[in-house]
């Protein structure tokens, strides 16, 4: 019993590391964005997230460990890989046509929808009652936060929507793929695929555009900070969380993302709180209490048919 809470302790502080680094994300990226075309910040964030993603894990990329995995495991890769390029370009194609980073995160939430349907649906996950109604909680609070379309005009307002919902359920069936073999593909493997196809991408996206590879110094900083809590941190931390919490479970929690990216909106941009943002964050945190706390209490599980 002690080593099941304790792998599920583990769960949820990996979890709050990824949430952690991606509210910097939306901030990081958002500046880089503002400088540089998106092909040009695809090619130096994936870049550096190659990059120190290899570095951090190159004890673990041994190929007599890697040549199995990739061989028995090809065709799954690649579709998790394009899934998260898909999933990815229309985010920050959304992010780029907002001015608000903060409105993209409101329709990001709706990725944990996605991926609870998909988890009790398709990996069986349960959950009792308490844990169903801080998932209700959690959700609603982390919307709440964010709600106020009126800053945008209207057609970049839907335009924005359609993005990010494609890119929420693009994100969700990979996050069922990887949770449903995260026992077969290691963490940092699914990590590194991820930010490889993405360069690949980016790359290519380059080319097409005739952009240049040389960006201004402000760009290059923002993108290398950026990259360092985004593709490496943020995915590495979200991947391993998967180890030991449900699927649903990870995604609710990473919700809260649009707390932690109100209070770097303020602090890098000075975007003063509203009083119904201060009370979404509360409720946000209400839900995710809830929620990981009902795993230890005795209610029975409810059934999704």
């Amino acid at each position: 019993m002690k080593f099941q809470i304790k792998n599920i302790t583990k769960g949820y502080i990996l979890v709050f590391v990824s949430v952690l680094a991606m509210a910097n994300v939306y901030i990081f990226s958002k500046a880089s964005l503002n400088i540089v075309h998106l092909s040009q910040f695809g090619v130096y964030w994936f870049g550096f997230g190659l990059m120190y993603n290899l570095f951090f894990n190159r004890k673990n990329f041994k190929l007599s460990i890697l040549k199995p995995v990739i061989r028995k495991h090809t065709y799954l890769i690649m579709i998790i890989g394009l899934l998260e390029v898909l999933g990815t370009g229309s985010f920050f194609l959304a992010l780029k046509t907002m001015t608000n980073p903060a409105l993209v995160s409101f329709f990001a939430n709706a990725t944990p929808v996605f991926v609870t349907i998909l988890g009790v649906t398709v990996l069986k996950e349960r959950f009792n009652i308490i844990e169903i109604l801080g998932i209700g909680i959690a959700i609603t609070g982390s919307f709440i936060i964010v709600y106020n379309p009126g800053l945008e005009i209207r057609a970049d307002f839907y335009k924005s929507l359609i993005l990010i919902v494609f890119s929420g359920i693009s994100f969700s069936v990979s996050t069922i793929l990887s949770k449903n073999n995260i026992k077969k593909i290691p963490p940092s493997v699914l990590s590194i695929n991820r930010v490889l196809f993405l360069f690949s991408a980016s790359l290519i996206l380059l080319f097409l555009s005739g952009n240049s590879f040389i960006i201004p110094k402000e760009a290059f900083l923002y993108l290398s900070v950026g990259s360092f809590l985004g593709p490496f941190l943020a995915a590495f931390t979200g991947y391993s969380s998967l180890k030991y919490i449900e699927a649903s479970r990870s995604s609710v929690i990473g919700s809260s993302k649009a707390l932690f990216v109100l209070l770097t909106s303020y602090l890098y941009f000075n975007m003063i709180p509203t009083n119904y943002q201060i009370l979404g964050g509360l409720i946000s945190i209400l839900g995710i209490i809830v929620l990981t706390g009902g795993k230890n209490l005795n209610f029975k599980k409810v059934k999704f048919r």
